[in-house]
């Protein structure tokens, strides 16, 4: 991960439970909604640049938002100029919502989330499935991941006797 860099927003697993997104990009870019995978929305692949908005009422912050954190950014060619400044005034209105490179996923905070488990009877159907050892290269790629999410600080390792 220390390798990546990207100044993208990044999107939360709620995002990723409604919509699905061709990582691949395989034929053109698209997306889907729900649970319905054969209506695909396309995104469009334009290379406009972004409009600086020049106002001094914005500051050095808006600037170097806008020429460090959308710098690669691609707007809908079918956006007016004043749209666009009233998306690009909103996303850095609402900045801190956002994972971004210097703030990696799961470090936002502010943002903590009770989870309730159903584990009273009658089990849901995944948790009735007999438990089954993982192969070892499968279990050698679950602790690379399991550090990867340690050292962003989403995991941390809990002791037996912790209460959680």
């Amino acid at each position: 991960m220390e390798n990546c860099t990207s100044n993208h927003f990044i999107l939360g697993n709620d995002y990723f439970s409604i919509y699905v997104i061709d990582i691949s990009n395989q034929e053109d870019r698209y997306l889907t909604i729900g649970d319905n995978k054969r209506q695909k929305f396309g995104f469009f692949n334009n290379k406009i640049q972004i409009t600086v908005i020049k106002n001094e009422e914005k500051g050095p912050e808006m600037d170097f938002f806008i020429t460090e954190q959308l710098k690669e950014e691609e707007f809908n060619h079918e956006l007016s100029v004043k749209m666009k400044e009233k998306l690009i005034e909103l996303l850095f209105k609402y900045k801190n919502a956002f994972a971004a490179d210097k703030e990696p996923l799961g470090s936002i905070i502010g943002h903590e989330v009770d989870i309730i488990l159903n584990v009273e009877n009658p089990y849901p159907p995944l948790l009735r499935i007999p438990a089954y050892p993982p192969s070892p290269r499968a279990r050698e790629a679950l602790e690379v991941h399991i550090k990867e999410l340690m050292d962003l600080g989403v995991l941390r390792k809990v002791g037996h006797n912790e209460q959680v």
